[in-house]
């Protein structure tokens, strides 16, 4: 049973599987395209809508219509259709759901075993949010892979050469990230990454839609236009088609009419530069910290620049790291490197899977084991082998770390980072020392926070609460009691804290707790799903 790779995005989504010559194969959606809209419609209490069809009612039923969810991942959310809860999870499983249906429908095999990607930005949260949307969906979510380490697979598998160092600048349509990637051999590894996973070419689109709208108001004073969520969601629509179409020409026109007022809106590519001038310098000021980082970690140059994701295709962008950094950037692949590198990166989960108790040295595994996996594969012994022994490493996206008492009166907290970002995974650093806050103190509490701002911070503003646990039934202390707290970080991105009292020896393992489903909500939620028939 062949693996699949998914790409599930801000607005567009795809699946991709490897093919019997070794090589990465989109599958096409019900309709025949290689992309489908993350649009969900909710038609009838038991039909969905998933694509093109469920952006286009979104002009009909927009109190129906989720589009743009992604932004939403590991939120507090719940909609509601029909009676029927929906959380972020719950309306990406149904997309996951529909690529899978139609890639089983294409290929003729069962889509159960996947890699699904996500923005490096990405913090644990969102990480298992995405994992649970896979679950609903009814899939066994083999791992998840960064989306700029999935591009540069494929980067690698066509042809990039050994030993070389890349820079992906990946802006998709809702995220975007800026990742130091080496290639090292059969290793991948990240060296530094940096991002906003709520800056994309969506907010291109509305910079247009709002030229629309106000170009519609100045010719009809007056007008209701700017109340009407038909009319919105009608230039919401046409902003995306003028944005494609400024990467081709230089100037595009749309007719507009609402309530019996008209209007001609020109917009050129240079005043469209103009409007966005300020999300684009956002993306090369993260460039620059991404830069600065992999500097700092000895990499000051870059054999090749990869721009991944559909809105690199903006001139803009090409321009602005040429004018900025002297780069000369590839466009690569952008709509579908993302999901083709997934591919790849599930056939190596999937052949570490079958030898996960065999020896560590891919040169060591038993021959008949080899032969037996490259027969159910269609693949060269020697190519099992080399995959086997593939190392992909990733990196911490963010900061992690505790809060701490450091100030009495006023009572003052911080956040004390013991987890920093970038740090190669798997990553163990060493112990941090803190004490007890309070004379006489019988328990503690330990919270664990992560970095939410675009830099590391110590104040609670740029951090957010993720976890937290508590060391109970100890003596009465005195203050400043030695205590010892670990953070862990594995290849997959599962964090793990250890905290000990060095006196009592009291000990926490903390199972971090991530706010968002429980495992009895994914069993709900995937209920829920089933219900529902499918269709693009």
């Amino acid at each position: 049973m062949p693996t699949f790779g998914i790409d599930l995005g801000t607005t567009y989504s795809c699946i991709a599987y490897m093919d019997a010559a070794g090589r990465p194969v989109i599958a096409k959606n019900a309709v025949g395209e290689d992309t489908t809209p993350s649009v969900v419609y909710f038609e009838t209490p038991e039909n969905v809508v998933v694509g093109a069809d469920a952006k286009k009612s979104a002009l009909l039923d927009p109190d129906r219509v989720v589009q743009l969810i992604k932004r939403q991942m590991g939120e507090k959310l719940e909609l509601e259709f029909d009676g029927v809860p929906h959380t972020p999870e719950s309306i990406s499983g149904l997309i996951l759901k529909e690529l899978a249906r139609a890639a089983a429908e294409l290929t003729h095999e069962e889509v159960k075993d996947v890699v699904i990607t996500v923005p490096a930005y990405f913090g644990v949260q969102e990480r298992q949010a995405t994992r649970n949307a896979g679950e609903i969906a009814g899939l066994n979510v083999l791992n998840m892979v960064p989306e700029p380490v999935a591009a540069a697979l494929h980067y690698e598998a066509m042809g990039g050469e050994d030993n070389r160092t890349i820079l992906v600048y990946d802006l998709g349509g809702g995220t975007f990230d800026t990742t130091v990637i080496r290639l090292e051999g059969s290793d991948v590894h990240v060296v530094c990454t940096d991002g906003n996973h709520r800056l994309g070419g969506a907010d291109w689109d509305d910079r247009i839609a709002d030229h629309l709208l106000e170009g519609f108001l100045a010719e009809n004073p007056g007008s209701t236009a700017a109340s009407s969520e038909d009319f919105l969601q009608e230039i919401a629509l046409a902003a995306e088609e003028l944005k494609k179409g400024l990467s081709r020409t230089l100037t595009r026109r749309h007719n507009m009419r609402f309530d019996g007022g008209v209007a001609r809106v020109e917009l050129s590519r240079e005043r469209f530069e103009e409007l966005t001038a300020d999300l684009l310098e956002q993306t090369l000021e993260i460039t620059a910290r991404t830069v600065a980082a992999a500097a700092e970690r000895g990499v000051h140059s870059f054999d090749d620049v990869l721009l991944v994701g559909g809105s690199t295709r903006m001139p803009a962008v090409e321009a602005g790291l040429r004018e900025r950094f002297g780069f000369e950037p590839k466009l690569y692949d952008p709509d579908l490197a993302v999901a083709k590198g997934a591919a790849r990166f599930a056939l190596i989960e999937s052949i570490k899977l079958r030898f996960a108790d065999e020896a560590d040295e891919a040169e060591s595994l038993d021959e008949s084991a080899v032969a037996e996996v490259a027969d159910q594969l269609n693949l060269d012994a020697t190519e099992v082998r080399r995959l086997a022994g593939k190392r992909v490493t990733s990196a911490v996206p963010r900061a992690f770390g505790v809060k701490v008492l450091v100030g009495k009166k006023p009572e003052r907290f911080a956040i004390q980072h013991v987890l920093k970002a970038n740090t190669a995974l798997p990553a163990t650093p060493d112990p941090e020392r803190l004490g007890t806050a309070w004379p006489n103190q019988t328990e503690v509490d330990v919270e664990i926070w992560e970095q939410a701002g675009p830099v590391e911070s110590e104040n609670l503003a740029d951090n957010k609460k993720i976890g937290e646990g508590t060391i109970s039934g100890m003596p009465p202390l005195p203050e400043g009691s030695p205590l010892d707290v670990t953070f862990g970080m594995d290849e997959m991105g599962t964090l793990r804290v250890y905290a000990i009292e060095l006196t009592t020896r009291k000990d926490l393992e903390i199972e971090l707790k991530i706010e968002g489903l429980s495992a009895d909500d994914v069993v709900e939620a995937r209920k829920h799903v089933g219900r529902y028939e499918l269709s693009e």
